[in-house]
């Protein structure tokens, strides 16, 4: 593994409002060898919601910092002008700020805090000062938004759900035990006691009052989890209404359905008074009104049970009801979007040939133009008043903020948060092939060369494999399965946009559903096998690793390699389908991708699929395989990591397994991420470095 002489400090001593204590803000590193490591990664500041003033005069954003030796993390804010200059952070404090927003014109920033022991409201002034609490509701809150005239604010926060186990046996109210007595018990990673509502309540400027629940005493989720946020609820312009995301199903039918709709709520007379977007069976989220408020453009996708369909633009016309989908004749997704000022374009993201660039979609013409080009992505957009301006990132750098020229294109950065590392460190060549799959057509793979590649040389080389299953290896930074720093241990890593990806079609996309051992196993094949061919390719030692369907695939790849592979690497990965099948929380997922339930004989796509599933192939297995997974992963249970670690350990093959107690499909604690990665390198160093 690569060694850097490294010296952390987690931060300075400052004091807050309400205690001293020491404060986690930008890490300093010293890097001797120019190759990333571990503490390196967990050193970067990581840059997230960007927020632009109601002038679009300036952008503030967060930047969370992480302390490996105290094993925790901090959140400061930051305030930068649009053209870039006076770049101020306005907070440092121990106890880190979160969700925050320009409100009352600009004049005030309202942000969340647990500085009073739970999270609460509170707002300060734009320079920092002056820091107010407004909520003190029990409980906390989880985000929220100002009304346009700042007197109400609509908050999320949980409320009870179900009956609990003190509710039937009030004496045994120490008792753990959970009773279950339907589905949807669990979800991501928590047992679910409680969810999501959204709130209204008045405001005078210092406290809040008179607070309502929109969904009161309605057993559904708004918003949606474990990944929806406040994005799936706004106000209208006028203040009048408020368009919000719910899936109206419980149990039972909410495991099995995706089918979530968007309602108008009426402020006035407090209650649901419409849904807009009835008979739409799949995903509709994220509505935003037109500035002028006789349009609501929403995302959807078109069937029930397909949490990866195509994510449509559509425009609903207020006054007419008449829906439009702007994307009917454009074969690609959209992520995040705004409206233009005049409500004539929406900006968006959209990823194509593994490469995540701004839009402009022309409503009237329901025509898309890109404006962005280049290696990279882009994960958000906005309007200031020098134009447009976006979070991006790539395989070799963490989130910055840039602005873009709408016109040419042109695209500069306006903030430098990981600069100081970044001056010090050598990311390797990322090189962008198309290869040639088995059914005739081309896959984009990304190929990344070691730092001060030399082509005279062999290396050993590793095969990645995307989860999601449908998430694409585009332009992606990650803190944990980033491509640079094995890059940076001496590994080519070779990592296919395989059948099953966002960004090459709708056809492309959907191939892999009920096919999970089939083509795209064969698109990975195709990858690894072509780039082996090169002469600074060391083919007797080739590794492949993944995490979730790229676990999966890990563990199928060990069964049908035929002694390709020298080590395997699968995190949270699905070992036993059927197992699967009754485990899992998202019932429509392994119904839709699976095909159904294995004891269903006559489902001859559900059979084929348990059929391929890789506990029926360790008979084959002959290469090293290291296992690593979380017990609070409740999407893809720890069980079927140590299920796949005990078979092999029974076959006789070379296995360890890593398990993480108190982590769930992701590993997010720092000194966990660190072991994680030391633990990574160390495997696959001892079976493919074997002549070191």
């Amino acid at each position: 593994m690569a060694v850097a002489i490294s010296l952390i400090s987690c931060g300075d001593t400052a004091t807050s409002s309400s205690d001293s204590a020491a404060v986690i803000g930008k890490q300093e590193i010293n890097i001797s060898n120019r190759r990333i490591t571990p503490e390196a990664l967990w050193a970067f500041g990581r840059l997230n919601d960007m927020q632009v003033s109601p002038d679009g005069t300036k952008i503030l954003y967060g930047v969370t910092y992480f302390c490996v030796p105290e094993n925790k993390s901090n959140r400061d804010l930051f305030v930068i002008n649009s053209d870039g200059t006076d770049n101020r952070q306005i907070t440092a404090t121990p106890i880190g700020e979160h969700a925050a927003k320009w409100v009352k014109g600009g004049e005030k920033i309202a942000f969340l805090s647990a500085e009073s022991g739970e999270m609460q409201l509170w707002e300060m002034n734009v320079d920092g000062s002056n820091r107010v609490q407004i909520s003190t509701r029990e409980g906390g809150i989880s985000d929220f938004l100002y009304s346009p005239d700042n007197s109400q604010v609509l908050f999320i926060a949980d409320v009870k759900y179900g009956e609990r186990t003190v509710d039937v046996y009030p004496d045994l109210d120490k008792a753990s035990g959970i009773i279950v007595d339907d589905l949807m018990y669990k979800h991501w990673d928590e047992w679910v006691t409680a969810i999501p509502h959204p709130f209204l309540a008045d405001s005078n400027g210092s406290e809040l009052s008179n607070e309502r629940d929109l969904l009161e005493d309605e057993p559904f989720e708004c918003p949606m989890k474990p990944f929806g946020g406040i994005e799936q609820v706004t106000f209208s312009p006028d203040g009048k209404t408020i368009a919000y995301v719910c899936r109206r199903k419980v149990g039972l039918e909410y495991a099995l359905s995706t089918n979530s709709d968007i309602y108008l709520y009426d402020i006035a007379t407090g209650t649901t008074v419409k849904n807009l977007t009835d008979g739409m069976m799949g995903y509709d989220i994220n509505p935003s009104f037109s500035p002028d408020g006789t349009l609501l453009a929403f995302q959807s996708m078109e069937r029930d049970g397909c949490e990866s369909d195509k994510n449509r633009l559509f425009v609903l016309n207020l006054v007419t009801g008449e829906r439009t989908d702007l994307s009917a004749g454009w074969d690609q997704s959209t992520e995040s979007f705004i409206w233009s000022k005049d409500g004539k374009q929406i900006y968006l993201i959209s990823c194509q040939h593994a490469v995540t660039q701004i839009y402009r979609a022309d409503v009237a013409a329901k025509t898309f133009s890109k404006i962005t080009d280049g290696q990279h992505d882009y994960e958000s957009v906005a309007l200031t008043d020098k134009g447009l301006a976006g979070v991006r990132h790539s395989m070799s750098m963490p989130n910055e903020i840039y602005t873009i020229d709408e016109q040419s294109g042109l695209q500069t950065p306006l903030t430098f948060e990981n600069k100081h590392i970044l001056d010090q460190l050598e990311m390797g060549r990322v090189e962008e092939r198309w290869i040639p799959t088995t059914d005739g057509k081309q896959m984009l793979v990304w190929v990344v060369y070691p730092p001060e590649f030399d082509p005279k040389k062999k290396y050993p080389t590793l095969l990645y494999c995307q989860g999601g299953p449908q998430s694409p290896v585009s332009q992606f930074w990650s803190y944990r399965w980033n491509l640079q720093i094995m890059a940076a241990n001496d590994y080519i890593i070779v990592a296919p946009n395989r059948r099953g990806l966002y960004g090459f079609g709708q056809e492309w996309l959907e191939q892999i559903s009920k096919d999970y051992g089939g083509q795209n196993m064969r698109d990975y094949l195709s990858a690894i096998d072509a780039v082996a061919k090169e002469p600074y390719v060391d083919s007797d030692h080739l590794g492949c690793v993944g995490a979730s369907y790229g676990g999966f695939s890990v563990y199928w790849l060990a069964g049908h390699h035929n002694k390709r592979f020298k080590a395997f690497i699968a995190h949270d990965g699905m070992f036993n389908l059927e197992q699967q099948f009754l485990e899992t929380e998202e019932m429509w997922f392994v119904n839709w991708d699976i095909g159904g339930a294995y004891w269903d004989k006559n489902n001859i796509a559900a059979q084929r699929t348990y059929a391929s599933s890789p506990h029926r192939f360790v008979d084959k297995w002959d290469a090293p395989i290291l296992v690593i997974h979380g017990e609070k992963d409740y999407r893809i249970l720890a069980s079927q990591g140590m299920a796949a670690f005990n078979a092999a350990k029974l076959r006789g093959v070379p296995a360890e397994m890593l398990i993480f107690p108190d982590e769930n499909h992701w590993v997010l604690k720092p000194q966990n991420g660190i072991l994680w990665q030391r633990t990574f390198f160390r495997w696959l160093d001892r079976w493919l470095k074997v002549n070191e």
